[in-house]
């Protein structure tokens, strides 16, 4: 694939983490009291929910922020790779001891079942690999070209 198209991809990758994390972050926010009530029933986060209840949110603002600065889009690129994990290991340990807790993930997302959850989950992990990797390519041609163009004539 071309460098350009390449660039696309990953753009439209970020675009999507985009969406998706102010999406969500947006809709904790609006339904706060019930996000916290939830995230409290978890027997997982039961202790530290009040912290996650209050973090989560802006962590995943953060993220954006990352995400839309472009040189801070690799960094916002593995911060959304990791975060992908970290929710779908819990989603999976919540099937593994307890299928009635309610979703906390926010706006329509919370609509699907905790085996759709993982599904959704797994393609944007895959995306935000997939767009890792891209990028860094993209950033080792560009350093390889301006090595090449600050290099001294001998």
């Amino acid at each position: 694939m071309k460098p350009s198209k390449l660039n696309t991809f990953t753009e439209a990758i970020t675009i999507l983490f985009v969406i998706l994390f102010l999406y969500t972050g947006i809709s904790k926010l609006m339904d706060y009291t019930v996000f916290k009530e939830q995230i409290a029933t978890s027997p997982i986060l039961a202790p530290v929910s009040r912290w996650i209840a209050a973090a989560l949110p802006w962590m995943e603002f953060a993220i954006v922020i990352l995400l839309a600065i472009p040189k801070w889009r690799l960094k916002g690129l593995y911060a959304s790779f990791i975060i992908m994990i970290l929710f779908t290991g819990y989603i999976i340990s919540m099937l593994t001891f307890n299928k009635d807790i309610p979703c906390s993930c926010g706006g329509v997302i919370e609509l699907l079942s905790w085996n759709q959850h993982i599904i959704f989950n797994t393609v944007f992990i895959l995306l935000a690999a997939i767009a890792i990797a891209i990028e860094k390519r993209i950033n080792n041609d560009k350093k390889r070209t301006m090595a090449f163009i600050t290099e001294p004539n001998n």
